[in-house]
């Protein structure tokens, strides 16, 4: 997938901002689409098979956080959001709804292509995992990739928060590889959200007490002294 096959939804209700964003990302070969609210927007994202949507996150009616959050229930699309504001909170709450990255107003737009593009990579880099097939196995346990859902030996299903599975679902795409804390951040997130790297040891920390509810004696996530993380398991 390339820009000139990459389809850009831009959901914005400022008519200025809307058509600037409309005009620059044509000019660079996207095939833009435009909303000036949330409303029919997972239908849409269907239909015209979007890869990438830039959410204002204060739109009319249903706001951008709540539109993300209910996306991320049935889609990978991936997700932008845009705002005013630019506070630490803001960029926490957005990333537990789900989206992918985030960005401030006024923004260079230069900056914003680059983001885009970074991204767009991240959803390749999905799609090609989903034609390797949805489902990774590994002692007994399945971790489903469209459903976004870690299985039990026995049948129960585990939730997974949309942080902790992307980390397990970078460590089991790597098994037997010790993974830094910066290789897993750039996996799983744009580093500017969370520059701290203790973000990784909270989420694996979340995963591991996933897994020791289940299998007490089993080391699945494995910490290696000064260089990250290892997934042990044989995975198929």
């Amino acid at each position: 997938m390339n820009e000139t096959e990459a389809n850009l939804l831009i959901i914005e209700d400022e008519p200025i901002t809307r058509s600037q964003l409309a005009a620059h990302f044509k000019h660079e070969g996207f095939r833009v689409f435009l909303k000036e609210n949330a409303h029919g927007t997972d239908q849409f994202i269907r239909d015209e098979n979007i890869h990438i949507c830039l959410i204002d996150i204060n739109l009319p009616g249903k706001d951008g956080l709540t539109l993300t959050r209910e996306l991320r229930v049935n889609s990978d699309v991936g997700i932008i959001l845009v705002t005013g504001k630019d506070e630490q909170l803001d960029r926490i709450v957005g990333l537990e709804s789900g989206a992918d990255d985030y960005v401030t107003k006024p923004f260079d737009t230069r900056e914003l292509k680059s983001r885009v593009r970074s991204l767009l990579r991240r959803v390749k880099a999905q799609e090609n995992l989903r034609n390797k097939g949805v489902r990774r196995h590994f002692e007994g346990w399945t971790l489903d990739l469209n459903k976004r859902e870690l299985m039990t030996p026995a049948g129960d299903l585990q939730p997974l928060s949309t942080g902790e599975f992307h980390l397990l679902l970078a460590l089991v795409e790597s098994p037997g590889e010790a993974l830094t804390r910066d290789q897993l951040m750039n996996k799983i997130r744009n580093r500017e959200w969370y520059p701290d790297d203790r973000y990784i040891d909270v989420l694996v920390g979340q995963v591991r007490r996933k897994f020791r509810t289940h299998a007490p004696d089993k080391t699945f996530i494995s910490t290696i002294h000064g260089t990250g993380y290892l997934f042990a398991p044989d995975v198929t």
